[in-house]
């Protein structure tokens, strides 16, 4: 994974009114700390934080992290965001061995097509959209995949049948539940009634029969 530079400033003020004015003026407040480094209260730029962790990583992108001068390799370790409109507000980089595993969360993507689960018209419902992994920062992958294409109605895949590279593990448990092949209930009921649909010929000798029982007496 490469690192991307990012510029950070020391000396601000701490305090919310200080947090409003740096956000006003297009930075974000936050604060650097690891293992013998820290804690430095800094600020980024905005734009430049979010083209950092726009890129295939993500939020675990490594960061090449430029300190008044000195060059730190970090990951966005919390970010708060605004409760309405989403954007960051406060951000704490983490130091970053790379040389040891770190522990993060990593999206899941969905590959294939679930054919036969889409043929007895089911839906793909996925229960679980990101997990926990273990991996030196250099080798964190962008995402997860997992092949749904084997996936029947009524059927369900799990963290077990996740394709995981080398170097890579995952924390959840592998018996937790992915994605299921659900049916919905009007298509389970649509498939039952066509069902009893195919038994009226029976029911109609049932019912010849009891007209003629009528007619005897």
């Amino acid at each position: 994974m490469a690192e991307t530079t990012l510029i950070a400033e020391t000396g601000r003020e701490t305090g919310s009114r200080s947090s409003r004015r740096l956000r006003r003026e297009g930075k974000i407040p936050g604060v650097l700390y690891g293992r013998d480094v820290g804690p430095y209260a800094l600020h980024v730029d905005a734009k430049a934080l979010r083209t950092a962790l726009q890129g295939e990583a993500g939020l675990n992108a490594l960061l090449r992290l430029e300190v008044d001068g000195i060059f730190y390799t970090a990951m966005a370790k919390d970010i708060q965001r605004h409760p309405v409109k989403g954007t960051a507000i406060h951000i704490d980089f983490q130091v970053t061995d790379p040389d040891k595993p770190v522990t993060v969360e990593v999206p899941l993507t969905l590959t294939g097509h679930a054919s036969h689960l889409q043929m007895a018209g089911g839906i793909v419902d996925q229960q679980l959209f990101s997990v926990t992994v273990v991996a030196l920062p250099g080798s964190i992958p962008h995402s997860l995949e997992l092949d749904i294409t084997s996936l029947p109605a009524g059927g369900a895949l799990r963290v077990a049948d996740i394709n995981v590279p080398p170097g890579v593990e995952v924390e959840n448990d592998p018996d937790a539940l992915v994605v299921a092949g659900m049916v919905p209930k009007g298509v389970r009921d649509a498939g039952a009634e066509e069902g009893e649909g195919g038994a009226e010929p029976g029911g109609g000798a049932e019912a010849g029969t009891s007209g003629s029982d009528s007619s005897d007496r």
